[in-house]
């Protein structure tokens, strides 16, 4: 048999030393609040409107402008963003 030998010792292993300190429990998550009813209507209809404002920009419907302008696009992108990050702390 490998690793055996007789007449040697079996060790004990370590002694742990009691810890003098006395045991505080962690503090208990709270669990975050639910979301509002209207919330999923707001970030939905915040991503709908940055696609309405690109697509109208693509279409040249945007008012104050003659045709595609890169300002109408951005502020799509925007509306979108905004939406998607709220989405993001839907509970």
């Amino acid at each position: 048999m490998a690793g055996y030998h007789p007449g040697v010792p079996k060790s004990k292993g370590r002694k742990t030393k009691k810890n003098s300190r006395s045991y505080v429990p962690r503090k208990e998550h709270k669990k975050p609040k639910a979301s509002p009813p209207w919330y999923p209507y707001f970030f939905l209809g915040l991503m709908g409107l940055g696609i309405l404002i690109i697509v109208l920009n693509y279409m040249g419907k945007v008012p104050g402008s003659g045709g595609f302008d890169p300002v109408w696009l951005w502020v799509g992108l925007a509306l979108i963003g905004g939406g998607f990050l709220a989405s993001t702390n839907y509970r």
